[in-house]
């Protein structure tokens, strides 16, 4: 919050924003000042059962009695905003449906340089070493339970079957599970797997993945965690507040928890949280330049052009040569060498000798 706070009078322009929660913020907050001056009525953190969002409407309710303008005063000095993740961009694009996105916004999640090395790649890396940091497990000859089958799941799935472990992919979409069975890779639902796995892995950006009711059929010691974005991907509002559950902190971000029918407990990373911060250190920074010369990029283009109106109040995404530049900046430190198109070639294919090297509608 006193990111977004600069005192009377002062403010962001640009918001670089992973997981759309100041964005959210704000666009709440005005949608809450227009209430409260037509009607008086101000926000009821209690209308809501999301911890995080109950702290969304907290903060709004608490700032309307200092300024009942702070939130569009914010909207108007704001430019526009770069989005990280793949849930803040469907946030935005779901407020661009509605009309209700306030200022421009440059999806950088579906940036190639980002999603497919930040979250494959970057969750690849993250995924194992959190898991060891946080358990030790021996991952081989385990079976793995990973939720979904996007860039994150792949990246995760990746990991897992490297290290020896046997994987299961859950999907509801049919192209990503042909991935999986193509990679060697089952396909099965939660229910199918619910008491055989050791591991479970949320990827998925969605809610209400593993739910309190497949956390008891578990067997004792399995691993609960996710790697997704929000909490919810895991029920931990129904594992807390289960009749007479135990909860044993093994040690920072590792808990055990033990059913009272049973006996028997599963071990939760990082309260369900993105176990690879909670319990290790996220991705590499190698990996994570490329999401932020995508950021960096976007916040200069936003800017650049905030006077010229060639930003609406949509989503965009960066152009393919900017693409492709991100990529070329990161080349020379692992030692790569490109080879470059002859006039020849490049009449031939029709592409131009510095690129972009393939249409935006090329999926990599």
């Amino acid at each position: 919050m006193r990111a977004l706070d600069w005192g009377p009078g002062g403010g962001p322009d640009l918001i670089v924003d992973d997981g759309g929660d100041a964005t959210l913020l704000i666009h709440e907050g005005v949608k809450a000042e227009e209430i409260f001056e037509k009607t008086g009525q101000v926000p009821d953190p209690t209308s809501t059962d999301n911890p995080e969002f109950q702290i969304v409407l907290s903060i709004i309710k608490e700032g309307l009695q200092v300024d009942p303008k702070k939130y569009h005063k914010m909207k108007e000095r704001l430019v526009g905003v770069s989005e990280e993740t793949t849930t803040g961009v469907k946030r935005l694009y779901q407020m661009q449906q509605n009309g209700t996105l306030l200022f421009p916004a440059i999806n950088v999640n579906d940036s190639v340089t980002k999603s497919k090395f930040d979250n494959l790649y970057g969750c690849r890396h993250s995924l194992p070493d959190g898991l060891m940091r946080a358990t030790d497990v021996m991952i081989a000859g385990k079976v793995a339970v990973i939720c979904g089958y996007g860039d994150v799941g792949k990246g995760c799935a990746a990991a897992m079957k490297t290290a020896g472990a046997r994987v299961i992919v859950t999907e509801i979409d049919p192209i990503c599970a042909l991935q999986a069975l193509m990679e060697g890779l089952q396909v099965l639902t939660l229910e199918d797997v619910v008491s055989e796995a050791d591991i479970f892995v949320t990827t998925t950006g969605n809610k209400d993945i593993i739910m309190v009711d497949h956390m008891r059929k578990m067997k004792n010691n399995a691993i609960v965690c996710n790697i997704g974005h929000f909490d919810n991907e895991i029920d931990m509002l129904g594992l807390e507040t289960y009749p007479g559950v135990k909860r044993i902190t093994i040690k920072p971000q590792t808990d055990r928890w033990v059913f009272p029918e049973t006996k028997a407990g599963i071990i939760v990373l990082a309260e369900g949280r993105l176990m690879n911060l909670g319990c290790a250190t996220g991705h590499p920074s190698f990996v994570m330049s490329c999401s932020f010369t995508n950021q960096v990029i976007a916040q200069l283009e936003l800017w650049n052009e905030k006077a010229s109106g060639k930003y609406e109040k949509k989503v965009y995404v960066l152009p393919k040569h900017l693409d492709e530049k991100v990529a070329l900046l990161h080349l020379g430190k692992l030692g790569a060498r490109l080879t470059k198109l002859s006039k020849d070639q490049s009449d031939y294919v029709s592409i131009p000798i510095e690129g972009p090297y393939k249409p935006p509608h090329y999926r990599y």
